[in-house]
């Protein structure tokens, strides 16, 4: 198959457009790398099952060896693991099945010491309702905690106040006997939500911030950050038309008046000047909505989140022009120094090779590391890890749990790293928490270490890449216009130009781009076997191929 290519005009920041000469100093959340831990599952150290800290600690070298430059660590606080960390009793403490305070300095020191920066899962939506504060809240009506969370009279028939429907299934609101009334939880019973138009509330969330920021973290994900806000006036959201059975109860309203308020806007700018207060941390936020309403969570003059977190990839079809389309409306969308982040996976979702096939890995690998702004490599995926089928007897996820059989599970996607080909893939010398894939003793990161050829040393030679090619980490973002299952750009700062290629598709290609080729050579390529090649004119990709282009005198 060929295909003919034409240039566009280029995008670019005000920063980028003034070339390398004027460009500022890039911040490390910028040029940087982020790769997410899930801890529980990421290493065990002390042979109970269960990843830890020490665990993280001792896999550091891997993580240096693969070029990333900051880890984000999902939650490890202490909790009663209703939902594996999420629900959480004690915001400045490491919960025991982690580790310890010391072990965190430990992983703090030596991750620093290797230039890697830490980021810290914050949880400020819900706690556990074995959090104190919810103890006294729940205590009485008139306890001075009572409006730290979410409290309201019955409805007249007795049942909960509104049609407020809980994430992970049924009624959002819990009778509270004791008391008389319900109290709001967008998730489990066990994690009642916060009352953030509560100023002490906000106040204590910041001083927890302060906390860890203080002990030398790096900065925050703050988990479903949307969501901070509910309508004062506990009015019922509309029935979503498009919903049928099949799906997630919880989208059978819309959640006009549950999430995404427009107050919320006034929390992350506060959470941002707190994080400001310290020097180089940055805010990341957890945003599940379509690109026009996410870009609204950089904040008026950047104001909010450093990075809402872009998901579209998480849901697109993996086809050539749907991603090309979604790629420009997002460019097209951001606020005039607004940050690009991208994200293939992560552990609510299910991972990557799953949704697109083991085939399309490279690409999306290439993808990933090659568009404008921050990517984020969740753990396996540099090694192409899939997900795992549970058994129902080993079945941990409380969403599966309340809402079995809609393919909603996420314990697929957060089974153990795959190290090595001995026991339990060499996440733990005990029975691991959650099954190992049947794969593991193939598709493992020893294995892949000695492959030249692997995904593993293809995310290696990109992240190299990166670091040696300052246009793949500041550079503009030039689409070019194609057909097919092909999607291709071009990167520039300067006179730097680099060309990516990519095909989506399972049948050869040759690309003649018009206009921007006159000769070049293949940085890196899919397989590898590639690299070094001149390239004149025009480019032959085989199937599902991918490659990084130096263009003109600077190949």
């Amino acid at each position: 198959m060929d295909a003919v290519a034409a240039a566009t005009t280029p995008r670019t920041t005000p920063a980028e457009a003034a070339g390398p000469a004027g460009e500022p100093a890039a911040t490390w959340w910028q040029t940087g790398i982020l790769y997410q831990i899930y801890p529980r599952s990421f290493q065990d150290s002390n042979g109970d099952g269960v990843g830890d800290l020490a665990g993280i600690l001792a896999r550091l070298p891997h993580l240096v060896e693969l070029g990333v430059d900051a880890l984000w660590l999902s939650p490890i606080y202490p909790s009663p693991m209703a939902d594996f960390g999420y629900d959480i009793s004690d915001y400045t403490g490491i919960d025991p099945v982690f580790g310890t305070l010391d072990d965190l300095d430990a992983l703090l020191a030596a991750a620093h010491a290797h230039g890697l920066k830490v980021l810290l899962d914050l949880v400020p939506n819900h706690t556990s309702d074995r959090h104190p504060w919810f103890e006294e809240s729940r205590s009485s009506r008139d306890n001075p905690k009572r409006d730290w969370y979410i409290w309201h009279d019955p409805a007249p028939d007795g049942g909960p106040p509104t049609n407020w429907l809980s994430e992970f299934g049924g009624s959002a609101w819990e009778l509270d006997p004791g008391t008389g009334q319900y109290y709001y939880h967008a998730f489990l019973d066990k994690q009642p939500d916060l009352n953030w138009r509560n100023p002490a509330v906000r106040s204590a969330m910041y001083d927890v911030m302060r906390f860890w920021l203080g002990r030398g973290v790096d900065g925050f994900r703050v988990d479903v950050i949307w969501h901070l806000i509910k309508d004062d006036q506990f009015r019922d959201n509309p029935p979503n038309p498009d919903w049928h059975p099949g799906r997630p109860p919880v989208e059978s309203v819309v959640p006009v008046y549950t999430a995404d308020r427009p107050e919320v806007h006034e929390v992350i700018a506060e959470m941002r000047r707190v994080v400001e207060e310290f020097d180089s941390r940055v805010l990341i936020g957890e945003i599940y909505l379509p690109i026009e309403r996410l870009v609204t969570y950089y904040g008026t003059d950047l104001s909010g989140a450093h990075l809402p977190f872009n998901f579209a990839l998480l849901n697109a079809p993996w086809e050539a022009r749907r991603i090309a389309r979604l790629i420009d409306e997002y460019e097209s969308a951001l606020p005039p120094g607004g940050w690009p982040n991208w994200v293939l996976g992560n552990h609510d979702r299910p991972r990557v090779g799953s949704r697109i096939g083991r085939e399309q890995l490279r690409v999306a690998a290439m993808l990933l590391l090659t568009l404008r702004g921050t990517p984020t490599i969740y753990y396996g995926e540099e090694i192409g890890m899939v997900d795992v089928a549970i058994p129902p007897d080993r079945i941990r996820d409380p969403f599966e749990k309340n809402v079995p059989g809609i393919g909603v599970g996420r314990d697929g996607c957060r089974t153990p790293m795959q190290w090595d080909r001995g026991e339990s893939a060499g996440f733990s010398t005990a029975e691991p928490w959650l099954p190992t894939a049947p794969d593991a003793g193939q598709e493992n990161v020893l294995n892949q270490r000695g492959d030249v050829g692997s995904l593993l040393n293809l995310y290696r030679r990109l992240i190299a890449l990166r670091r040696t090619r300052p246009v793949l980490g500041r550079g503009s973002y030039e689409p070019i216009a194609a057909s097919g299952d092909l999607i291709v750009y071009v990167r520039s700062l300067g006179r730097d130009r680099v060309m990516v290629a990519l095909n989506l598709g399972a049948e050869p290609v040759s690309l003649t781009v018009r206009g921007a080729v006159s000769n070049g050579r293949i940085l890196v390529s899919a397989l590898g076997d590639r690299d070094g090649e001149e390239v004149t004119g025009e480019i032959y990709l085989r199937s599902h191929e991918g490659a990084v282009i130096g263009l003109d005198a600077a190949a």
